[in-house]
């Protein structure tokens, strides 16, 4: 509810700043709500609709202007979600865009906002790039990035004694962000420990086992607290990898908590 009533509040800002002799307040909220980032989706839309209600007192507008949200599915394909994004911002003439669930459909998106001259609030994708090296003027981001999840994580480590950390993340811009933020997190303020394996597995992944055998392989032999940092979006594999029993070899998991479940 919080977040969603601050993205609210700054595309009205930046709306009224943009756009002030339109008749309607045409936003497009893009989000990857079909595949298995599907719960970020929802949560993305329900929060923003009802900080739109509450900015509004349930009006739905401001000032007289009808907010008008259009929503638009990306099914968490990059080329799909660029191809939305100039449609919303061309066709339908939106005033500004919200989204993607994806990383890597988001960054796929900024240089679209940049060549319209159009403002994109990035929720929920995480990937550090976002508003890193593949920024550009017209994005601005509401949700968290990789290196806010990455010093959390670190903060949670044993400041003493030896620690070895192996990673299970997704291998494609949100994992491999993450691992490089957690490595750099960690030498900041944990430099008693290491990242001393990393393990990338497809975004759908739902069979863990060979990359829990190389993890545990990788840790087992380790002195000091061993720990697996996961680092996932979706369907998370917590489960599967604690069935696997970790315990044996004195190692431990370390989700991350970025959704409900895990």
């Amino acid at each position: 509810m919080r977040l969603g009533l601050k993205i609210a509040a700054a595309a009205a800002g930046i709306v009224f700043a943009s756009s002030a002799f339109a008749q309607d307040i045409k936003i497009a909220l893009i989000a990857g709500k079909t595949g298995p980032l599907e719960a970020y989706a929802k949560q993305t839309e329900a929060g923003f609709m009802m900080g739109l209600e509450y900015l509004t007192k349930g009006t739905m507008a401001i000032n007289g202007r009808k907010i008008n949200v259009i929503v638009k599915d990306d099914q968490l394909k990059a080329d799909l979600a660029k191809t939305l994004l100039e449609q919303a911002y061309n066709d339908d003439n939106v005033d500004l865009a919200v989204g993607t669930t994806s990383s890597a459909a988001a960054l796929a998106m900024l240089p679209v906002a940049e060549e319209n001259g159009k403002v994109l609030i990035v929720e929920p994708a995480v990937a550090d790039a976002i508003t890193g090296e593949k920024w550009n003027r017209f994005i601005f981001r509401t949700s968290r990035n990789s290196t806010q999840d990455a010093y959390g994580a670190a903060a949670a480590v044993p400041a003493s004694g030896e620690v070895s950390i192996a990673t299970l993340a997704q291998d494609y811009a949100f994992g491999k962000d993450g691992v490089a933020a957690l490595k750099n997190a960690l030498a900041e303020i944990r430099p008693n420990a290491k990242v001393v394996f990393e393990e990338y597995a497809p975004q759908n992944a739902t069979d863990f086992t060979a990359s829990a055998q190389r993890i545990f392989d990788a840790l087992k032999d380790k002195p000091g607290k061993k720990i697996i940092n996961i680092i996932w979006a979706g369907q998370h594999p917590l489960p599967k990898i604690a069935d696997l029993k970790p315990e044996r070899f004195g190692i431990e998991i370390a989700p991350g908590g970025n959704i409900l479940p895990a």
